[in-house]
């Protein structure tokens, strides 16, 4: 699977941790440690709450590819 999102990097950006965002959503470690890793991805939900959560835009959350900055789509 190819990386989708940038959730990793806003995270340090935002200096918070994957442990943080895991507790802050409910969800096990493990489950926002795949999404990090891009081994799985979040929710449209969970990507909203989670840009919510960080004070950022959801686009800032996903890559963007290079055709025509489209962002990549689940």
């Amino acid at each position: 699977m190819a990386d989708i999102n940038r959730l990793k990097i806003v995270l340090v950006e935002k200096k918070k941790t994957s442990k943080w965002l895991a507790e802050t959503l409910g969800k096990d470690p493990a489950t926002v440690s795949k999404w990090c890793t891009n081994t799985s991805q979040p929710s449209i939900a969970t990507l909203l709450e989670i840009a919510r959560l960080l004070d950022v835009d959801i686009k800032d959350l996903l890559i963007q590819t290079s055709q025509n900055n489209k962002l990549t789509a689940f």
